[in-house]
């Protein structure tokens, strides 16, 4: 007998301190028990307030009448249900507050009929936390778009940019804080998006201090004769503000990828032609001495997605150039068979050592010798994304101050 009674205490114990609110409701739809925490998240003071009543009590009165008739057909065929599954759920407060809750959903039966039991848990924390992170992706979206009008008309309003350029700063090193306790709610995001806001602070603090810096010695540069001065710190601000808009590109495709919005879109288009234009675009912004030679075999027209291939091409030779000395080659070629495209990318830069390959293609992963060299960590990864999505397959060759060659082959 005392065995049973201490069996009785223990329950009552994990019963009345389970970090998550337990419901008992008998086949007509009225409580018969319900622990402290339930209790609480609802508002209440105590037991005798819940006992008798009707379940739908804790519920919104919009929802009652569709809960009823759940109710009564969840009484005939009682079956369990796992949290998270289903429809957005609202509970009722003592106090008319609706909150968003997760229900699971369990029965019994004894001597005294049916009953089922309802597990909630209170996610109003977890709401807002998502909530903050859309919020920081609007914000992203909106600075890309911002960007984007600074380069077109830069050399006109690089005084009032700067101003802009500045505020931004300010916003992104305030909101950190609050990013990160956002994060640290949702478990599944913690570690990566952690990484982004400390990576972010750094990439985007070195651009803005060189804009910064040019800004202010333009102003000091008034005569006709200090017009090459003049060009250098305008051309510093251009290739900071390309800096800047290769690193929001990064963040906005990285977002994209993950909520799965990026949609392939195939055509037709020549190849050759592409790449050819896309090189010469770039040209500018090759370190001193730096080629690409570029060479294609076999037909010209192929079908992919041009603008994730052109985003995949981009992505290589902006590497190439940045992780290569001066007057380095750059090699380009393509080719056209019957069932395939084979596109590779070569250079002789620092390369990459064997261990680092192993995680290259992974988020947020830089190699051992390139840590004091700007970047986001995020390109071989969305490469090898953008490959994976047009059904195509990638290989990485590299040893190291020896170069590396990438190689992909898309089917045709």
């Amino acid at each position: 007998m005392d065995k049973l009674i201490q069996e009785q205490e223990k329950f009552k114990a994990i019963f009345q301190n389970a970090s998550l609110g337990i419901l008992v409701v008998n086949d007509s739809g009225n409580i018969t028990l319900a622990n402290d925490y339930l209790i609480t998240e609802f508002g209440y003071d105590n037991l005798d307030e819940l006992i008798g009543k009707k379940m739908e009590i804790l519920i919104p009165s919009r929802y009652r009448e569709v809960h009823i008739s759940e109710r009564n057909h969840f009484m005939e065929q009682p079956a369990s249900r796992p949290m998270g599954i289903g429809r957005e759920l609202f509970g009722l407060t003592k106090d008319g507050v609706e909150i968003p809750v997760e229900v699971s959903l369990s029965n019994y039966t004894d001597e005294q009929g049916t009953f089922s039991i309802a597990f909630v848990m209170n996610i109003t924390a977890r709401v807002k936390a998502q909530s903050i992170l859309r919020q920081q992706r609007l914000q992203l979206a909106a600075m890309n778009k911002e960007m984007e009008s600074l380069n077109a008309e830069l050399e006109k309003k690089v005084a009032a940019r700067t101003a802009i350029l500045q505020e931004t700063l300010k916003k992104l090193e305030e909101s950190r804080d609050e990013l990160t306790k956002a994060l640290s709610k949702e478990k599944d995001l913690g570690d990566m998006k952690s990484a982004f806001v400390s990576m972010a602070s750094h990439e985007f603090r070195t651009p803005l201090s060189t804009i910064l810096s040019s800004a202010s010695l333009l102003a000091k540069y008034k005569l006709t004769s200090e017009q090459e001065k003049r060009d250098k710190h305008i051309q510093r601000i251009k290739s900071s503000v390309l800096n800047l808009n290769n690193i929001l590109n990064e963040f906005l495709s990285l977002g994209k990828i993950e909520d799965g919005k990026i949609i392939r879109h195939e055509s037709n288009f020549d190849i050759k032609e592409m790449i050819s234009q896309q090189v010469n675009e770039m040209a500018e912004f090759f370190k001193k001495g730096q080629k690409v030679i570029y060479t294609h075999t076999g037909n010209q027209a192929v079908f992919l997605d041009e603008v994730l291939f052109k985003n995949i091409l981009i992505n290589l030779l902006s590497n190439a150039a940045k992780f290569s000395e001066e007057n380095k080659p750059i090699t380009v070629t393509t080719e056209v068979t019957n069932d395939a495209l084979k596109f590779c990318v070569k250079d002789q830069g620092m390369g990459i050592s064997t261990k680092d390959q192993e995680n290259l293609f992974q988020i947020f992963y830089r190699a051992s010798n390139a840590i004091n060299i700007p970047g986001t960590g995020l390109g071989l990864h969305i490469v090898a994304k953008y490959v994976e999505m047009m059904n195509g397959k990638i290989e990485l060759k590299s040893k190291l101050n020896k170069g590396t060659e990438i190689n992909i082959i898309f089917a045709q």
